[in-house]
């Protein structure tokens, strides 16, 4: 179906469009898991990167200083979201969307110290993005955060909340996550929402420690979070029997299964893994972008 032509229509949302055409036991899904949390399915993975690692430090040398494996990370994935458009869904109101755009969010701080403060960056990206725009939008993005000298749209949100008494506090949230069942929360609130997006990365290996799973949030509509830790040297024998050194980074995912079934998950981590190990892929657009269902 191409988006081009698609026209908003009832019960569609701000940030998605509604999958009429869904097989109806999937729809069901949704009821008998209620929560986020109730859908969640663990995947662990390793990459092998060491010819990665050498190709990340010649791009650098054309110029684009910083570039590292968040960039190649966010661009695979993008990469992978034009094949399987499928893993790019999400449900609120016990219905299941297809997003309009791809939302990346993740955390940056505004210093180097420990206690530096944390903030939220979201960027939208399409899915004929290559990893210089990739690259192009993030730095964008963090350069803007750490020049603000105030706070961010979601610290702003966060921090008049945080000002209310608990018990208002609380039915503040509960009134909000009613209006995001029925769609509708403000695209003002969406915009900045860390809870809202295509899927929230974290970058432990610049704390120098393994992924983790990171829980989904049963607020919000966020049905991927992926985390990636440390780089790791292996020592393992060649076909030759001789030992070699390779370089492996790890990275763990939790998804929500009820946007759809386990084999097109895997058919996208698939997908996912082999732009990881063939980032020279993602310096061009893909040369065909599969439109999600009706």
């Amino acid at each position: 179906m191409s988006k081009a032509k698609y026209k908003k229509r009832y019960g569609d949302r701000a940030d998605g469009r509604r999958l009429r055409t869904f097989p109806a036991l999937n729809q069901v899904m949704s009821f008998i898991m209620a929560k986020r949390n109730d859908a969640c399915n663990y995947f662990s993975e390793s990459v092998e990167i060491s010819e990665v690692d050498r190709w990340i430090r010649s791009i650098r040398r054309e110029g684009y200083k910083g570039l590292g494996m968040l960039h190649v990370f966010i661009a695979a994935y993008i990469r992978m979201l034009s094949h399987v458009p499928g893993l790019n869904r999400f449900v609120s109101g016990q219905r299941v969307f297809a997003r309009n755009t791809i939302e990346v969010n993740f955390m940056v701080k505004r210093g180097l110290t420990i206690d530096a403060e944390e903030t939220l960056v979201k960027v939208r990206f399409k899915p004929t993005d290559t990893i210089y725009d990739v690259y192009d939008r993030i730095s964008d993005a963090v350069e803007d955060i750490k020049a603000s000298p105030g706070d961010s749209g979601t610290e702003k949100i966060a921090g008049a909340m945080a000002k209310l008494p608990r018990l208002i506090l609380r039915f503040a949230v509960s009134f909000l996550s009613f209006l995001d069942y029925f769609g509708w929360l403000p695209e003002s609130i969406l915009d900045v929402s860390p809870f809202h997006g295509s899927i929230i990365l974290t970058d432990l290996g610049s704390l120098g420690i393994p992924p983790v799973f990171h829980h989904l949030y049963n607020f919000g509509n966020l049905p991927v979070f992926l985390a990636f830790g440390a780089k790791r040297n292996s020592y393992e024998l060649d076909r030759q029997g001789n030992f070699v050194s390779k370089k492996y980074i790890d990275y763990k995912v939790v998804c929500d299964e009820r946007i759809c079934d386990g084999s097109y998950y895997a058919a996208g981590f698939k997908y996912m893994k082999y732009y990881l190990k063939n980032p020279d892929e993602l310096i061009y657009p893909p040369e065909h972008v599969t439109e999600d269902i009706d």
